[in-house]
């Protein structure tokens, strides 16, 4: 019996995913799922490169659409809301299983490797409720010890994980603590049911790093920090569960707060605060450029433990893969 397919586009942060799952889906009769731990959440679009796109009604179902093409697992989650891989992993099989059933094809585009890898291998996750007295214990130890001690229980996860994230690490430690290791994996279903093409995308360490630079820059004048001031307003959100998301979000908390060695003042005669001063805007911009290239290192490393990604530089490789890919049996 032929499986149903599926193509999985993933790769480092600025590696140009998300222009290449389009094109991907445009050619093909494709929708994409996006597999990004950040991007699925509510009015966090500036700070984590989420597409441009509109939510339309198309046959009585809401869909976030860009360039034509419906999205799923973005914009969808309040950034109040505890979300894990868990919950990723249910919805996205409901939302593929959907997609097969009206004749598309299904395409997966990210770089939040393990929620990719949920959907590809099937995971199946046990439940671990938050142990209260554990994360009370934990929440008092900084974090560089809360990595020491991740290091020790799980060094495999430890490669992947941002060490300067808190919350992460206190739910790292919970989950290998309640479990014993990390789950199991129950690959039965995937099997059976689907066939997966994983294309990374291929790009040097320079040509990546001048994309980070080069759209960090355009955030700024888009209004990142802005950004993180409006969610802290409208969600009524701690500076320490904005900082939870990583990246842009863990620093520029400590911005606002005067907690990186930044001076904010209030220009003279403006009733309007929060004017900062170049100098302090350029200590912050090497500070998110640095954890930008930290995290497209452990992307990079995660995926390449896996040897079925097949990495490939150019849209013209790309699509001659998915061809074959898609016409054999």
């Amino acid at each position: 019996m032929q499986r149903n397919k599926i193509i999985v586009i993933l790769g480092p942060t600025a590696s140009g995913k998300s222009e290449v799952a389009i094109r991907l889906a445009k050619k093909f009769n494709g929708e994409i799922i996006s597999a990004d731990s950040r991007q699925i959440y509510c009015d966090m679009n500036v700070g984590t490169g989420k597409i441009n796109g509109q939510w339309s009604k198309v046959k009585g179902q809401r869909l976030f659409i860009s360039e034509g093409i419906p999205h799923y697992m973005i914009d969808t989650v309040n950034p109040k809301t505890d979300y894990n891989v868990s919950k990723f992993k249910k919805e996205a099989d409901k939302i593929i299983a959907d997609i097969f059933r009206r004749g598309k094809l299904p395409i997966i585009c990210g770089g939040t490797g393990f929620w990719i890898k949920a959907i590809v291998d099937n995971i199946s996750f046990p439940e671990v409720r938050p142990d209260k007295e554990l994360r009370k214990a934990l929440e008092a130890l900084g974090a560089d010890k809360l990595f020491k001690i991740l290091q020790k229980l799980d060094p495999e996860r430890a490669k992947t994980i941002d060490k300067n994230n808190k919350v992460r690490l206190i739910r790292a430690i919970e989950i290998v603590k309640t479990l014993g290791k990390v789950p199991e994996l129950n690959n039965e279903l995937g099997i059976k049911n689907y066939e997966f093409l994983q294309i990374g995308i291929k790009i040097p360490k320079e040509k990546l790093h001048n994309n980070i630079k080069r759209r960090l820059k355009k955030r700024f004048r888009q209004g990142m920090i802005q950004e993180v001031e409006n969610l802290r307003k409208k969600y009524k959100l701690g500076w320490e569960k904005i900082q939870s998301f990583g990246l842009g979000y863990f620093w520029i908390p400590l911005y606002l707060q005067n907690k990186i060695h930044l001076v904010k003042f209030r220009k003279a005669g403006s009733r309007q605060g929060g004017t900062f001063n170049r100098a302090g805007k350029k200590e912050l911009f090497e500070k998110i450029y640095s954890a930008e290239k930290d995290y497209a290192k452990r992307q990079i490393t995660w995926f390449r433990k896996n040897r079925r990604i097949i990495w490939l530089k150019n849209h013209k490789e790309i699509n001659k893969k998915a061809f074959i890919f898609l016409q054999s049996n």
